[in-house]
């Protein structure tokens, strides 16, 4: 899973981006101190694998991992060569969702480049430049479709549709909210489109306003409510205090964060976020090896989970021996769970559970 940052400067995201992944991306008071996109792995906390790792006696763990892309601040005109430009907007085509950063705090030592905190306002200044990036993208599209659309009945199909969806973003609207058939919205996929992608808001707060999840927060209940609107997720955090977790160990961790009267950590509630919102599940193998974690989409079936470790498990797909995770680990080892009948084989039709333990068999 690849997930890119993006807000306005100086609204918390290379702090944000340094404590999720620890990669020590300059963060400075002042606009455009990210100048190439950061790039770092985060690996996803699941409390099964350590489980699962003394069950197995298992050299190493694996879990599933999640790469962030941290985009340099974009401004107004970003799209038109503003501030840093257009070039960090095409380093984000390639990301699964986007995480946008907005500014809930007042902090007079932390200049805002509107001048003022507002978070409808910065959510729609960046929401424009990419509308404006995606225009120029359809516009090349519909100047490429036209020349084969006289002769081509399919051509004229798609240049009448890039014609409907650029209409619907001069007007201000995401793609997204397009109203399109299955098959347009097969097509619509293909040109990879900022504002085709999921959006997790992470409303950056004070210390204060973490407790109740910025409940008493004017600013961010006008984020959720765009988000609630746009059918996105979003997440209260403070990015500085997400910074200072990043410093300590596990167990120094947890006591800070009970101290400061939290269940779980931004990171966390991210990766929480970005599972529901991409509908996505792991699944678990184990073995005197490794203990490892594999991301699925919901829905996948057995002979596509597979294919996951190696193409040859899909080609070569014979059965699935599934466990269920609690029901493993309530008996104690695979044996015995096998004895008391708990271990199932599945064939082609079956659909993935989240913490399934599966050992695959294949022949090519």
């Amino acid at each position: 899973m690849k997930l890119g940052i993006v807000g306005l400067p100086n609204v918390g995201k290379s702090t944000l981006f340094n404590s999720l992944t620890k990669a020590g991306a300059e963060s400075a008071n002042y606009p455009f101190c990210t100048i190439d996109p950061n790039i770092g792995v985060v690996t996803v906390p699941d409390e099964r694998l350590p489980v699962l790792r003394d069950l197995y006696n298992s050299e190493k763990i694996l879990p599933a991992i999640i790469e962030f892309v941290d985009i340099a601040g974009l401004v107004k005109g970003a799209s038109k060569g503003e501030g840093l430009g257009n070039q960090f907007l095409s380093n984000i085509r390639e990301v699964d969702a986007i995480i946008h950063v907005v500014r809930c705090f007042e902090d007079s030592n932390v200049v805002h480049v509107e001048g003022t905190i507002g978070p409808e306002r910065d959510i729609e200044t960046i929401n424009l430049e990419l509308i404006f990036s995606d225009i120029e993208i359809l516009e090349r599209r519909i100047s490429k479709t036209a020349k084969g659309a006289k002769n081509d009945k399919e051509q004229a199909k798609e240049l009448e549709l890039l014609e409907r969806l650029k209409a619907h973003l001069e007007e201000g609207k995401l793609a997204k909210s397009f109203i399109a058939d299955e098959e347009e919205i097969k097509l619509i996929a293909t040109y990879n489109l900022l504002t085709s992608k999921p959006v997790i808001y992470a409303a950056n707060v004070k210390e204060e306003d973490l407790k109740d999840d910025g409940e008493n927060n004017d600013n961010v209940k006008v984020v959720k409510e765009i988000a609630k609107q746009e059918n996105s997720e979003v997440f209260v955090i403070s990015a500085q205090i997400e910074q200072e977790i990043a410093e300590l160990d596990d167990d120094e961790k947890k006591m800070f964060l009970e101290e400061l009267g939290l269940s779980e950590s931004g990171l966390e509630k991210l990766i929480q976020a970005s599972y529901r919102l991409l509908g996505l599940i792991s699944y678990l193998t184990a073995g005197p090896k490794e203990i490892r974690a594999w991301t699925i989409k919901v829905g996948t079936k057995a002979p596509q989970a597979a294919g996951k470790i190696h193409s040859d498990f899909e080609r070569g797909f014979i059965r699935a021996e599934i466990v269920n995770y609690d029901h493993l680990v309530e008996c104690g080892s695979y044996n015995a769970a096998k004895e008391k009948g708990l271990v199932r084989l599945e064939g082609k039709e079956y659909v993935v559970k989240d913490g399934d333990v599966i050992l695959f068999r294949f022949n090519v």
